[in-house]
């Protein structure tokens, strides 16, 4: 196989592997709604068993995240890599913004919340007062309330959750001012968003690739990524690759008889 074919073949398979990592179950993803405001009054529950409102935490600019704290995907890594995040920001937490965590798993409880809560705050490299960031739980109804005011979906896989991975930045009066997509950020990005939303501005979101935790298999205890319908892609593009080059090899050597 020539070296273009097979750099031909490792494009087409890397961007089935891509593909297949992007696709996401039906009714899991973001359907944004900028310039809408959340739902402020769905009561929750704080780390300390509390009945609390978002409208309690958003007096300025917040950051909002969607995760349910026994995911064994993608929430620790988009909440860890916050953490990182808050560590290079300049803006101050507490003073220039909040951070907010919601669950939106219903058998997710307060005291579940408070642990992992300690575990996050532990890797803070700066200063950081436990109430700049707040760990919500709430029952089924309210914590789907507030996740649908936001435009985050997600579905129940088993006893696992499908859903999307992203921040959204609230204005002071929870208005949604901007959708970042992924599990890592980049600090100026967000120090940025939190600094255009203490302003009330609102901003289209530039990139939409979206992270997903995927459906989860019962039996393997583990989410999966479609491996079947990657194997099957990545099979037949290089099937089509060596019926292209066949042909062209049976064209090039009938071309040579001709000539001789």
């Amino acid at each position: 196989m020539s070296r273009r074919l097979l750099t031909l073949s490792l494009l087409l398979a890397a961007s089935a592997v891509s593909y297949a990592q992007m696709k996401a179950p039906a009714d899991v993803g973001i359907d944004e709604r900028l310039g809408s405001a959340v739902d402020l009054n769905a009561v929750l529950r704080d780390e300390a068993g509390k009945h609390v409102t978002l409208r309690q935490y958003v007096d300025k600019p917040a950051i909002l995240m969607f995760n349910y704290f026994r995911c064994p995907g993608i929430c620790p890594v988009l909440i860890s890599n916050m953490v990182g995040v808050v560590n290079q920001m300049q803006v101050e937490p507490g003073k220039d913004y909040r951070l907010i965590a919601v669950s939106f798993d219903p058998t997710d409880t307060p005291q579940l919340a408070a642990e992992k809560k300690a575990n996050y705050l532990n890797q803070m490299r700066r200063p950081f007062s436990p109430d700049d960031w707040h760990f919500l739980t709430g029952d089924a109804a309210n914590t789907k309330a507030v996740a649908d005011s936001a435009g985050f979906k997600y579905q129940l896989k088993g006893d696992m959750y499908a859903h999307p991975g992203a921040i959204m930045v609230l204005t002071p009066k929870g208005t949604l001012s901007r959708y970042i997509y992924g599990t890592s950020f980049v600090p100026a990005d967000v120090e940025m968003a939190v600094k255009e939303a203490a302003g009330g501005a609102v901003r289209p979101t530039v990139s939409k690739a979206l992270a997903f935790c995927y459906t989860y298999d019962p039996q393997g205890r583990r989410y999966v990524f479609n491996i079947t319908r990657l194997a099957g892609a990545v099979t037949l593009i290089l099937a089509g690759i060596f019926i292209i080059f066949v042909v062209r090899s049976k064209v090039k050597k009938q071309k040579q008889e001709a000539r001789s």
